[in-house]
């Protein structure tokens, strides 16, 4: 096995702002692995406030044994060996992961979505996602999403109901919200959950501190909307954690460390009854396409990554009225590749 890495700037059509945090752009390792004259494209995705960054990915990725990986791939396994270099680090996981995955889908001349057993034809609708912004930009961004069936908004400010109704003012579309546990008061937080049940809110990710359980869970039983878990939920092991606190689980990548563990929380939430969306980070086609490949596993989709950002290396995925269309293409299905880009 071979590994090449870059660093990588993705920068984002427009500042992106949520709970605490705005940024313009964001850092990237992409990866590219050869075993056996067959190459796999990866990537890690490390928005700032998580803690990864390009030296941090690439020291985990100098104390990796490339050799271990041969084929064909036991990914329970790998997901074993890379966790017992670090506890933590998934976003340079999900990349190694995902670009073994697009090995095997190779190798194996299917594509990734076919091997995990999710049918192109039941892929929802992905959102696309407005961040928190001055009204003239809101309308702005809302403009930018005219092939989209539905907005994700985030919210978590003293301004949410001012967001909704500058929304609103121009577009009747179904809405997500991310609150990205800036809730903090039970009361507020479920009478704005009614309010925004009256304005077209499908659902609601984290709405209070992912350590709140207590709380999420007060607002689980009562919200006529569904909630779930987005910070609270990161790996295999924590939906036992949260088991009945929320009604559903936000699955990405870059928190699962990859396909496989991301497949394996899919099964686990449905052993429990629970609703799943698959989400992203700001991610080039590289993840989003892998992320596609379990998007019509779950109930909702917000894969909107290449669509928020300026310099995407790669073609755009297929997309046609608010879907994401799967080719039967092996592995990730990725296409338009510069081969130029991993040269030195």
């Amino acid at each position: 096995m071979q590994a090449v890495h870059i660093s990588y700037n993705l920068e984002l059509k427009h500042p992106f702002s949520i709970t605490g945090f705005t940024r313009t752009s964001t850092p990237l390792l992409l990866l590219k692995l050869t075993y056996e004259n067959t190459d796999g494209y990866g990537e890690a995705s490390m928005v700032p406030y998580l803690g990864e960054n390009y030296n941090s990915a690439e020291a985990f990725l100098d104390q990796v044994d490339w050799a271990r990986f041969t084929f064909p791939f036991n990914f329970e396994e790998i997901v074993t060996y890379l966790d017992s270099i670090s506890a933590g680090n998934p976003a340079i996981k999900a990349a190694i992961d995902i670009a073994l995955n697009d090995i095997n889908g190779k190798i194996r001349q299917k594509p990734c979505f076919e091997i995990y057993q999710a049918d192109a034809a039941k892929m929802p609708v992905t959102s696309y996602t407005i961040g928190m912004d001055k009204p003239e930009i809101i309308k702005e961004k809302v403009a930018g999403a005219k092939d989209f069936k539905v907005l994700k908004i985030k919210l978590g400010s003293a301004n949410d109901k001012e967001l909704i109704n500058t929304i609103r003012s121009v577009s009747d579309l179904p809405l997500y919200v991310d609150a990205n546990q800036g809730w903090t008061e039970r009361k507020m937080a479920i009478d704005l959950i009614y309010w925004l049940h009256d304005q077209g809110v499908l659902l609601i990710e984290q709405p209070m501190d992912k350590k709140n359980t207590e709380g999420n869970a007060w607002l689980t039983s009562r919200s006529p909307i569904p909630i779930l878990a987005d910070e609270a939920v990161q790996r295999l092991t924590d939906i036992d954690n949260v088991k009945g606190a929320y009604h559903g689980i936000n699955i990405k990548l870059m928190k699962s460390g990859g396909m496989y563990e991301a497949h394996q929380m899919i099964l686990k939430a449905r052993s429990y009854g629970m609703k799943v969306m698959i989400g992203c980070m700001s991610e080039t086609s590289i993840a989003t396409q892998a992320g596609l490949a379990l998007a019509p596993l779950c109930d909702w989709v917000d894969l909107d990554g290449p669509f928020l950002t300026k310099n995407n290396p790669f073609e755009q995925p297929a997309f046609e009225k608010g879907r994401y269309l799967l080719k039967d293409l092996p592995g990730l299905g990725l296409k338009g590749l510069s081969p130029n880009l991993f040269r030195p």
